[in-house]
């Protein structure tokens, strides 16, 4: 037989970096095809396809510029947007899913600086091979099993995120965004075991998924940067994305609202209170300095 095929679904900023990873290990090792293809939503940039660019120019010129992907990765191109989320893709195509979350801002990857990731892979031999095609010396990989845990952490961060933007919007310091990432870490551990399928272990939040992701997220991330600008203009999300994001989408207002159908289902809303401060402050019209009265009577501090 030969090696296992390897394919990138989508080919924004954190697409194109894990292209380069992923193309890269594939081209050398005879675990894997040499060919990697990477599906593009097609787009129009400086009067060319995104998809002849990508090609003939191995660069995704709009949202990774400055950075060469292998000449074995390939574009395909796809008609239509993907929700990562596992278990719809599970159900949709019927194969096995893993998920890797970490502190991994799409730029520094692919300027190849050091840094760590998650893999949630239910399947050792499977979360091996997974670690064989990502990990570089610089892109270090550790594989655990609960791959719920690890993908609900990637999801929760970008909500925490919005509210340290807006901490630092309002001109609030370090020691205020401490607090935000302290109590959303704490909400996104009571959400897991709330909520999560499998067991949710303490260890899972230490690694790169948890904390380490959360940190950079509330200092480095659009999240962050989008909400500190919606406190400071007054602008909307949606404007704001649309001014900033130069075409990527903004994950934290959407998954604030999303979870909050969540919680109000189940009744337990008084137990996230940040998360739901958010979610009123993007959706309900809320002040922004509400988020300083959610963190001042946090139930953690009673």
């Amino acid at each position: 037989m030969g090696g296992k095929k390897v394919c990138i679904v989508g080919s924004g900023n954190w697409g194109s970096a894990i292209a380069k990873i992923a193309g890269s290990n594939a081209a050398q090792l005879s675990t894997f095809e040499n060919q990697v293809n990477m599906w593009v939503l097609e787009e129009e940039v400086g009067g060319r396809r995104l998809t002849d660019i990508i090609n003939t120019e191995h660069e995704n010129v709009k949202y990774l510029p400055g950075h060469k992907l292998p000449p074995n990765v390939g574009v395909d191109e796809g008609p239509d947007g993907l929700r990562l989320i596992s278990d719809i893709i599970h159900e949709k195509l019927g194969i096995e899913m893993s998920v890797l979350m970490g502190a991994n801002i799409a730029n520094e990857v692919a300027a190849e600086k050091f840094c760590e990731t998650t893999i949630g892979c239910k399947n050792t031999q499977h979360g091996q091979t997974l670690k064989e095609l990502m990990q570089t010396p610089n892109f270090r990989v550790t594989v655990v099993q609960e791959a719920d845990t690890v993908e609900i952490c990637g999801a929760l961060k970008n909500i925490v995120a919005v509210g340290a933007g807006f901490c630092d919007g309002l001109g609030y310091g370090d020691n205020t965004k401490a607090a935000v990432i302290r109590l959303g870490l704490m909400e996104m551990i009571g959400f897991a075991k709330l909520f999560c399928k499998g067991p949710v272990s303490p260890s899972t939040f230490l690694e790169s998924c948890g904390v380490a992701d959360l940190i950079t997220t509330c200092y480095g991330g659009r999240n962050r940067k989008v909400a500190e600008a919606f406190a400071k203009t007054g602008k909307s999300i949606e404007q704001l994305e649309k001014e900033m994001l130069n075409g990527q989408k903004l994950q934290g207002p959407q998954t604030s609202a999303e979870l909050h159908r969540i919680l109000k289902s189940k009744n337990v809303v008084e137990k996230f209170p940040l998360f739901t401060a958010v979610y009123q402050i993007c959706y309900e019209g809320k002040p922004v300095t509400d988020v300083i009265k959610c963190l001042q009577n946090h139930p953690e501090h009673k």
